[in-house]
């Protein structure tokens, strides 16, 4: 593989290797590309930074890096489109529970919740490319355990778990009332309070 050695040229590769590409780059992918003697993330940062106030800029996000709309221009290049299918209030639920406390098995999902989760909220979640599953746990039954993807971090504009909002960001928010909060797993109170878990998705 061949690789300039000129600076201005590794930039302008990586600048051709992250635009012709379909989905965020492994920064791994790029060092690869470049050689173990090529600083990638220096690079990479001073391409954001010619980017910075530009139409479009250079994220990273899960060890990731994309080209994106600048954020301040989005407003103005939303499109009206009919949404075909709305995430149940259950869907919701749980992948917020998987997001902040995983891996997490279905079980201790259904202890935080105080119902029971249907198979098909966890396919949704799957189908939209946001959860996985992950290792087995090392207990009785060895339960499968779930956890986001890079997808899901792409999709909700993190860099990494640590920038999901704290629980009071998302009381501030009106996304979460005052209910206790989850205090451990399995069997702390739960978030939401019992109820009769919603029909199926699909």
């Amino acid at each position: 593989m061949i690789v300039p050695d000129d600076h201005v040229q590794r930039l302008r590769l990586l600048e051709a290797v992250l635009f012709a590409s379909a989905e965020p780059v492994e920064e791994a992918a790029l060092q690869y590309r470049l050689g173990d003697g090529v600083d990638v993330r220096a690079l990479l940062q001073e391409l954001a930074a010619l980017y910075e106030n530009r139409g479009v800029t250079l994220v990273a996000s899960g060890g990731r890096w994309a080209f994106r709309t600048a954020p301040d221009l989005a407003v103005f290049l939303r499109t009206e489109t009919e949404v075909t299918a709305k995430l149940s209030r259950a869907a919701v639920e749980t992948l917020a529970i998987i997001a902040y406390h995983q891996p997490v098995t279905r079980a201790e999902i259904e202890s935080i919740r105080g119902v029971a989760t249907s198979k098909g909220t966890l396919d949704i979640l799957m189908e939209a490319g946001w959860i996985k599953p992950g290792r087995r746990r090392e207990t009785p039954g060895r339960p499968v355990t779930w956890v986001t993807t890079p997808h899901f971090l792409d999709h909700f504009g993190l860099e990494s778990l640590r920038d999901l909002p704290g629980v009071e960001d998302l009381r501030a928010a009106g996304l979460l009332d005052a209910r206790p909060a989850i205090t451990s797993l399995p069997g702390g109170p739960g978030l939401l309070s019992e109820r009769e878990e919603e029909p199926a998705e699909g």
